[in-house]
Order: C-alpha cells, then structure tokens, then sequence
C-alpha cells in the first residue's frame, strides 16, 4: 500500500482537516490545526507531503521521525501540530488496514467507557447557573470553566472575590457528587494564581487548567507546592521534553492536544511518561471531530487518563459543530456523561466527505480575539 495524496480542508468553525488517500482505497483523516494559524499549519502539511507521497502508511513511527525530525530544526506549534494530523490519518488507515480500532493497535482497552466534560461559560454566576444546571439534566457529571475574562496579572480583592463567586455558583449547582474544573488561561501572574488558588481550595476544583503560561513553567514547582488544588497544563507544549519539566514540578494533570502535541504516537507516550510521575491524562481538545476521535482512541487505552475535553456547544462553534462533518453521530453520543468504546476499525468515525469538501469552499479566518488592560497594554486571552 502507497500514499498517493494528501489534501487539506479549512472548515468553519475554525478547524483544518487532512485527507490522506492510498493506492488500495483506504483512506485516513487527521486534524492538523493552530486555533487562529490554521492557514499556516497548512502549509506546512503541504510541506511535508512532499515526503509521504509514495510512502508505505503503515510505517506510522518511522514516519512520525522523519517528519518531525528530519528538517534539523524540530518542535514548535506550527510543525508539531502539521504531525499530528497526518499522524492521526496515519493511524486512522492503520486501523482500516487491519480491520481494528486504533484503541487495539495500541495494546487494547483499558476501560470501556471514557468520562467526558461540557464547556460553560463562567462570566456570571446567574448565567453559569443556567448552563450548568442545562449540562447536569444532559447527564454531565463535569463542567470546565474560565476563572475570569480579561485579568490583571495581580487581581484586586474584588477580582478574587468575583473568582470565588463563579465557582461557588458552580459548586451550588453540581453538588459533591460533580465535578468543575477551572481554566486560567495564563490569564494570573504567578503571585495571582497563588493567591485565587488559596481562595477556591476549599470549593474542591477537580483541577485548576494553566494557572501559569507555558514559559513560566520554571515557577510551577513553587505553585504546586502552595496549594492543595490539583494542577493541570498542557494544551501549549508539544512535546515529552516539554512536559518533562512540568512534570517533575508536580503537575497533577498532564493535557496534551492530540493537534498539537505529535498526534497520537507522541500523546501515547507523553501519557506513559505522565504515569512514572503519578500524573493522570485529560487530553486538551475544544476541537472538531477527528481530533476528539483520536483522543478517544487514547484514553480507551490510557491507563492513567482522567477525563476528556469535547467541544458540543462550545462557544467557538459558529456555522458549525462537532458533529457537523460525520456521518454516524453515534460515537459522540455522550449517555451519563460518558462515550461507550466501540469496534469500529480506524479512529472510529465516518467523515462526512461531501460536507468537508463544501465546506472547505467557504473556509474560515478565524483570529482570536486581541485584548486589552484599561491602559491599553496587551492582556492574556
């Protein structure tokens, strides 16, 4: 078998799917994308075809080398997140190949179902109450939520009031059977994080998402060390040398984005990695279909994975959602909470072909947002 395309597809909302096509009819799809650098990530996928055409798929690690390797300069978002969607495709024709789920080319199930989160809000206590009240009727057991909008790196009393505020209104709701999870963003200074830390210990956050930015990672220690709250990063390293330092910090969570960080061969190993430090794996994906397949696929054969990130209803999903370009729905059918593994050969989804090809004939431009303190200097988003 030989790869004889690949193509490339910007789809709204703000996703790029990758199309590999073989000499014997089977074919993969990965997401290789950069929220907000779709166009360049692209373009490196373009680059990197250059190799794979007349390639074996099959030879998923040789190739994860060379293409994450072999142009001398390596690592970074843009081409780590190029791998990762042709690695995914790459596995997804594996599995095709042998009439398997990607799950047991791996080694096999570990767990037969995976416990999934919703994304709410977190801007209003009132309005964090009406979704997460929504969330808990569709039998989420998880929510995750922003600490705050736009932070100064050291909050004012109020600031670290309003904080508490939003968690307690989620705390009110979900009860001490459920659980919210808290994202910073980076959006805190150091002595910020610590500080909103100590004030929403008591409230119990399953875990506290990027309380620092991923180059101040040299701090973490210091904060892991100042709280009993569990802390979990990830979704802005790429790689197991990245994760390395966070994990000897004390990381209680590692979150990895099968986009991002290598595509499933390099997230099955950051996941083992994880595991010699205690650390449990809850893969970082406010992405499209083929991304959240590919993070199932791990955590059916993750031992140490905690929970997993979907984007069903997400904010940023305008003119189209997750199950936007897949045929069969089935498989993000979330029952309690919960998607229930299957056998299904690949990464386990159908894509939608005909509506990938449509929609990439509109395409998307999607930017985040720039912000600003009151002073007019930049602000984390």
């Amino acid at each position: 078998m030989k790869i004889t395309r690949i193509e490339t597809f910007l789809v709204p909302p703000r996703w790029l799917f990758c199309r590999i096509e073989t000499d014997e009819g089977v074919v993969g799809w990965g997401e290789p994308v950069i929220e907000g650098r779709a166009e360049v990530v692209r373009a490196a996928v373009d680059v990197l075809a250059e190799y794979l055409i007349g390639q074996d798929p099959l030879r998923i690690q040789d190739h994860w080398q060379v293409l994450g390797k072999g142009g001398f300069y390596r690592g970074g978002p843009i081409l780590s997140s190029a791998v990762a969607g042709i690695d995914q495709a790459l596995w997804d024709i594996a599995g095709k190949a042998y009439g398997a789920p990607v799950h047991a080319l791996l080694g096999g199930p570990v767990r037969d179902e995976v416990r999934v989160y919703a994304w709410v809000g977190g801007d209003e206590p009132a309005e964090l109450t009406e979704q997460i009240t929504a969330q808990v009727e569709a039998g989420f057991t998880a929510v995750k939520m922003n600490a705050a909008g736009r932070t100064p790196p050291l909050p004012t009393p109020a600031e670290t009031a309003a904080v508490v505020d939003r968690v307690a209104a989620a705390r009110a709701v979900l009860g001490p059977g459920r659980d919210v999870a808290i994202d910073m963003h980076g959006r805190f200074g150091p002595a910020g994080a610590r500080r909103v830390l100590q004030a929403i210990e008591p409230l119990h956050p399953l875990f506290v998402e990027e309380p620092l930015l991923p180059d101040q990672g040299h701090l973490l220690s210091s904060l892991v060390a100042a709280t009993s709250v569990p802390i979990a990063t990830g979704e802005r390293l790429y790689g197991r040398a990245d994760f390395l330092p966070a994990l000897t910090a004390g990381i209680a969570v590692a979150q990895p984005d099968l986009s991002h960080a290598g595509g499933i061969s390099e997230v099955h190993r950051i996941a083992s990695l994880a595991e010699t430090y205690g650390a449990q794996l809850a893969p970082h994906c406010p992405l499209g279909p083929i991304a959240l397949a590919a993070s199932l696929q791990i955590a059916f054969a993750t031992p140490n994975f905690l929970i997993q990130e979907q984007s069903r209803g997400i904010h940023y999903n305008k003119d189209a959602d997750l199950l936007s370009y897949v045929v069969d729905t089935d498989p993000f059918r979330f029952v309690g909470g919960r998607a229930r593994r299957t056998a299904l050969p690949g990464l386990g989804i159908t894509v939608d072909e005909n509506a990938v090809r449509a929609a990439d004939r509109t395409g998307h431009a999607w930017r985040n947002p720039v912000w600003r303190h009151d002073d007019g200097a930049f602000a984390e988003w």
